[in-house]
């Protein structure tokens, strides 16, 4: 089973998948994002968003399937940001073709939390610079995200993104069938 936590930059997707993690000790945790940075190591990404590579929509959906594949009996928690809606088709329609249960959760938080959240977080302490752009890339996404929630497959289910952790880890976990 594959549990994807979705949602904008600053949502929660990576503390709610901590949150699970900590309940669920076998669970696999895998985040996309390390196949995007594998990938602008070796290739050009002229968006400058890996996700409009279909080379990483396609690894990542076979990484997902090969993980439960290879480990079924242990659930993946995939935290992370997916809300183009022919990408999430392509990803999701990948797993599902495979055979492989997959439950979307998306985190749903008014921008004004959002943008706190995003500024008060520090992505390259040593680069500030960079740490600015980062922030400011992961704000001009915001509205896209927040919109994309009307989009996204019916079977997603929607999660009030201000709830702390723990509460939102006991309702995944219910909706899930897994023990926390």
């Amino acid at each position: 089973m594959i549990i994807w936590v979705n949602g904008a930059f600053g949502s929660g997707k990576s503390t709610l998948v901590e949150e699970l993690r900590g309940r669920w000790p076998d669970a696999l945790v895998f985040d996309p994002e390390v196949i995007g940075y594998v990938l602008r190591e070796i290739v050009e990404v002229p968006t400058g968003d890996f996700q409009d590579l279909r080379l990483w929509r396609r690894q990542v959906a076979g990484f997902l399937v090969g993980l439960a594949e290879e480990y079924g009996q242990r659930t993946v928690l995939v935290p992370m940001t997916l809300v183009k809606s022919d990408y999430v088709a392509e990803v999701f329609g990948a797993i599902e073709a495979a055979g492989i249960p997959l439950h979307h959760f998306f985190l749903r938080v008014p921008e004004d939390v959002l943008t706190a959240r995003i500024d008060g977080r520090s992505f390259t302490p040593d680069d500030p610079e960079q740490d600015e752009r980062v922030r400011r890339w992961c704000k001009d996404r915001i509205a896209a995200c927040t919109a994309a929630a009307d989009t996204l497959p019916a079977d997603t289910v929607f999660l009030d993104g201000e709830l702390g952790p723990a509460e939102l880890a006991e309702l995944v976990l219910g909706r899930v069938g897994g023990r926390g």
